[in-house]
């Protein structure tokens, strides 16, 4: 890193599904007759939510509003609040915030597949009215993930900005969907219990940060 690190955040959340959510795994040894769409798993086979795709959701919602179009086309030409936050490659600047895989909090231990549901869907074609159906298997409504982000603060005048910036982008989120298939309901969620923790340096100032994810929590689409 270019600047010397102040402070790690760390942002804690339970993220609760409220409609089937369906971030796809592999699916290119399956047998005839299994689901033709599951979802990632973990080593224990207990779905999971991986980093990667809540930040880079977060990412490009924050970019639809923030960019202009012609910027939003391109990831170069983020702006530099993006950048900064979220890592870039033109030019290099270090992500500041680091998402970790999110693994099922709420399981009790009895039954893997009380976890998930199999949809079953079909697709028409227009001209020949023939139907194409497939399964879709999809995290079920109630299934709660903990989520883990980390902040490096590097400047102590952005830190305001920026994790302001970050709970704007969760608020977005509850208003749209994470992974597939969203515009057919898939993917609500919602972000509970956002707690803040300051790992080293000064935490005098732990509840103003936590006040900034005040408005995620009473912001949702849907209510489960």
């Amino acid at each position: 890193m270019d600047r010397e690190l102040k402070r790690k955040i760390i942002i804690k959340t339970d993220m609760k599904i409220l409609t089937g959510l369906h971030i796809g795994g592999s699916n290119a040894y399956s047998a005839i007759g299994t689901v033709d769409a599951p979802v990632i798993r973990s080593s224990d086979n207990k779905p999971i939510v991986p980093g990667s795709s809540l930040k880079g959701k977060l990412r490009s919602l924050l970019a639809a509003v923030k960019d202009t179009r012609e910027e939003y086309k391109d990831i170069k030409k983020d702006k530099k609040l993006i950048k900064r936050l979220f890592g870039s490659t033109d030019p290099v600047i270090p992500s500041k915030l680091q998402f970790a895989d999110a693994y099922v909090k709420n399981f009790d231990g009895k039954n893997l597949s009380s976890l998930t549901e199999v949809k079953f869907e079909n697709t028409i074609d227009r001209g020949t009215c023939v139907a194409n159906p497939r399964q879709i298997e999809r995290v079920v409504p109630g299934v709660v993930f903990e989520t883990v982000i980390v902040y490096n603060e590097l400047d102590e005048q952005e830190t305001e900005e920026d994790l302001k910036t970050l709970a704007e982008g969760m608020k977005l989120l509850q208003y749209d969907y994470l992974g597939g298939h969203g515009t057919r309901g898939y993917g609500r969620v919602s972000f509970e219990n956002i707690d803040v923790e300051i790992i080293n340096g000064d935490d005098t100032d732990k509840e103003t940060l936590k006040g900034y994810f005040e408005k995620v929590e009473k912001s949702e689409l849907l209510s489960l």
